[in-house]
């Protein structure tokens, strides 16, 4: 861990890399937390978070936890107060057998207390840092750490200050909210200072298989698992009294920002509209190597400056209430806005700096990503855009290909993409193209200020899956790529403007 660590700290901006200097490794930045004196380094964690639909349901994790929190307690070690903690299990059955052992009361003084069931902050609803440590971060671009026992970790997911996010069990998410950073190395370092002075080592804290096992037998029980579950179709007084209209059609509600009738069937013929290419398109965004669905599809909370932010305050919602991408995924107009709005995407176009924005070729302006799409939309000129190897890799996301395609994409030419993202491409009418093998955008010499032209046949019957196709560039290149229609029934998909209108014409045909 601590070597993976410093590594990031050292390598060059991208993925796992900080790239800082190393006269600045040390920086200390110093605060005063709620009138008692904090200090931050890089590596400082500042969010520790047992929370998951997956691992919170394995009781010897999460007893193992209260075990750590409870040795820590008893040798005086606690976590520092300006560390966000938070203890969110995928079940009720969690509370139950937490109680019962007798633990739950060490996490709380640990500071993990429940805070709710289910997604928090793997999808970055672990709410705001406190004013004082935010501004540490900010005002000294501070590296701070989120640990967290979720399955997602991708930049800027987890939260807008935390730059390094590792995953952990939940014993190993307390060991590291005690240690306060992870830059450590738990064989040799202490994690801190017991109450009489000595230090205290991982080893001390870390309880044994069979304390584990004790705990389980003696608290995990049966009937913990048939009463939680047994009122689950019971519902909640708030969800009982919902008013639901009786209509067998959907009542869409115009002024809602959070489910939003979709364009996706709107102009919709029963004629397909058949095979394209792209003409003149412009490039939307130059990417390299690793660009995950996490950079791609919205996700995690929604930052105050972006086009998804300005659409909600146009529309009366107060910043308090925004609320995550996750939540409001039922609007289109929400999510189309936090299309490649990740706070730490890396786009060649702007030479070096990070962020959601882009160049608008024509004006040569730099806009948010959303703002430039809709002004190529607005012109009448199609988008494309230039990618590295494994594009589209990470959790599999429906969003990393609707955005896009709201967006105006047309087509994405990589060097190689992550499979289940390639078929949601096409799936909703996105050219997939990759670069012959030795071949790439900077060996091309593309910058991504050309307009792009890719030649397809006429008629479906002429396209066969994994052909090759010609892109020429207006200055004068051309070069080959093969077109990533893996399959006959994606050629279907394609011919009918994506997977949704090809359902729809199906089952009318019916």
């Amino acid at each position: 861990m601590k070597a993976d660590w410093n590594s990031c700290l050292n390598n060059k901006v991208g993925f796992k890399g900080f790239a800082v200097p190393k006269e600045a490794q040390e920086k200390v930045a110093k605060f005063s937390f709620h009138g008692k004196p904090a200090e931050l380094k890089h590596g400082s964690v500042v969010i520790t978070a047992i929370t998951s639909c997956t691992n919170t349901s394995n009781p010897s994790v999460m007893l193992g936890a209260g075990l750590v929190a409870k040795k820590a307690c008893e040798l005086g070690l606690l976590v520092k107060p300006w560390i966000k903690t938070s203890l969110a299990p995928g079940s009720g059955v969690v509370t139950k057998y937490l109680l019962q052992s007798g633990l739950q009361e060490y996490l709380n003084k640990q500071g993990f207390h429940i805070v709710g069931y289910g997604c928090t902050t793997c999808i970055g609803n672990s709410g705001e840092l406190d004013e004082s440590v935010a501004s540490a971060i900010s005002e000294n671009d501070i590296i701070a750490a989120a640990v967290l026992s979720g399955n997602r970790n991708f930049e800027g997911r987890v939260h807008a200050l935390t730059r390094a996010n590792y995953l952990a069990s939940p014993p190993l998410v307390v060991a590291y909210a005690l240690a306060g950073t992870v830059d450590i190395d738990f064989d040799k370092e202490p994690i801190g200072t017991g109450k009489d002075g000595k230090s205290i080592f991982f080893k001390d804290i870390w309880p044994s298989s069979e304390e584990v096992a004790e705990a389980v037998q003696s608290s995990v029980l049966p009937d913990m698992f048939r009463s939680t579950y047994q009122a689950i179709t019971k519902g909640n007084p708030m969800w009982n009294q919902l008013q639901v209209p009786s209509s067998t059609l959907y009542t869409w509600d115009p002024n809602s920002t959070y489910i939003h009738e979709p364009p996706y069937f709107k102009n919709m013929t029963m004629e397909p509209p058949g095979v394209h290419g792209v003409k003149d398109a412009y490039c939307l965004l130059n990417f390299g190597d690793s660009i995950t669905t996490d950079h791609i599809s919205p996700a995690g909370s929604i930052h105050r400056d972006s086009p998804a932010a300005k659409f909600l305050l146009d529309r009366g919602v107060e910043r308090k209430d925004f609320n995550s991408y996750g939540s409001r995924r039922g609007n289109d107009e929400v999510m189309a806005r936090g299309t490649f709005a990740n706070i730490r995407l890396v786009n060649k176009l702007l030479n070096g700096e990070v962020g959601p924005k882009t160049i608008h070729v024509p004006t040569g302006e730099k806009l948010y990503v959303f703002d430039a799409a809709m002004r190529y939309k607005d012109a009448g000129h199609d988008t494309i855009v230039l990618a590295g190897a494994e594009y589209g890799s990470g959790s599999s996301r429906d969003w990393a290909a609707k955005g896009p395609m709201l967006l105006g994409v047309k087509a994405v030419i990589a060097k190689s993409f992550e499979r289940i993202h390639r078929s949601n491409l096409v799936g909703m009418g996105i050219i997939p193209l990759c670069f012959k093998s030795g071949e790439d955008a900077d060996t091309l010499g593309l910058t991504g200020h050309e307009r792009y032209t890719i030649d397809l046949p006429n008629k479906i019957s002429d396209i066969r899956p994994g052909q090759d196709v010609t892109v020429t560039t207006n200055n004068g290149k051309s070069f080959t790529c093969t077109v990533r229609f893996d399959t006959e029934v994606e050629l279907a998909y394609f011919n009918n403007g994506g997977i949704l209108p090809y359902v729809i014409r199906n089952l009318i045909k019916q």
